[in-house]
């Protein structure tokens, strides 16, 4: 499997170079199942203007549209860089199996890139972080969840 897992991040760098020359962010991603490529991703933040696009985030939406299913079980992420925490929130969501990566945090951090910090935040107390996270519960708060489990077409994830 090693050998495979190199072939594939050794893809997934060629994306992010790609990417860079094309103007975008180092990253790039893609999404095998069975030995096959699902899809790829390259970042696209700001191209799209969308701090959602990175590379993992758009291989896995593209892969779900090419699996048709919103999970992907069976399936392996192989990235440029290491996940940042908005994208191991991706993979973990379509229930991949598998992540593997090529440049860790420190990597992007020297780049200029958040993950390491961001990483660090998610380990301080939500009172030192710069923004505010508050809840609020109000009457109507379960009612979302109330009206999901009433539906009997629901599709459970």
């Amino acid at each position: 499997m090693a050998a495979d897992d190199a072939r594939w991040l050794e893809r997934a760098i060629e994306l992010a170079v790609q990417n860079v020359a094309e103007g975008g962010g180092p990253f790039g991603a893609l999404v095998v199942r069975d030995g096959a490529v699902l899809a790829e991703g390259q970042n696209r933040v700001t191209r799209d203007l969308d701090p959602t696009a990175h590379a993992e985030v758009q291989a896995i939406r593209a892969a779900c549209q090419a699996a048709g299913d919103f999970a992907l079980p069976g399936a392996i992420l192989y990235t440029s860089c290491e996940p940042c925490p908005l994208c191991l929130s991706a993979a973990l969501w379509a229930r991949i199996d598998r992540v593997v990566y090529a440049a860790d945090r420190h990597d992007a951090a020297r780049g200029g890139f958040d993950d390491r910090d961001f990483y660090d935040l998610f380990g301080r107390d939500r009172s030192e972080w710069h923004v505010q996270i508050e809840g609020l519960r109000v009457d109507a708060a379960p009612a979302p969840f109330d009206a999901w489990l009433a539906l009997e077409s629901r599709t459970d994830y």
